[in-house]
């Protein structure tokens, strides 16, 4: 039987929903975002980074399991800053499928918000 296993690393969560799911080695993580970080992209792009490390780990993954990778921003104008950080994290894996956006509000007043699907196991 497959099992729906909630993934969480014990933060805190401002609505009803699971930081992450895992069914099977399919895993699939909710946005997150980094408002506790400070109010610059750089700070809350860390932050960010971070919880979804720390989700996958909690998961038996790493992101070298990621397969898909949407970011939403509330300025465009912070792409290349954000391309810089998010490839500086990635390292030398190969990465995930992408897509990035502009939305006019995120959550809390975020800057960034970044949304994970990975499989485990495929190093």
């Amino acid at each position: 039987m497959t099992r729906k296993i909630k993934i969480d690393t014990g933060g805190k969560t401002w609505a009803p929903y699971s930081p992450g799911i895992s069914v099977k080695d399919h895993i699939w993580l909710s946005g997150q975002i980094g408002v506790d970080a400070g109010d610059s992209i750089e700070l809350q792009m860390g932050e960010v980074l971070s919880k979804i490390d720390g989700l996958l780990e909690a998961s038996n993954s790493s992101k070298k399991d990621l397969v898909k990778v949407t970011i939403l921003m509330n300025d465009i104008n912070n792409y290349n800053m954000i391309n810089r950080i998010y490839g500086e994290w990635l390292e030398d894996i190969i990465p995930p499928s992408r897509a990035a956006y502009e939305v006019p509000n995120l959550p809390m007043g975020a800057l960034v918000e970044i949304i994970c699907e990975a499989f485990r196991g495929l190093e």
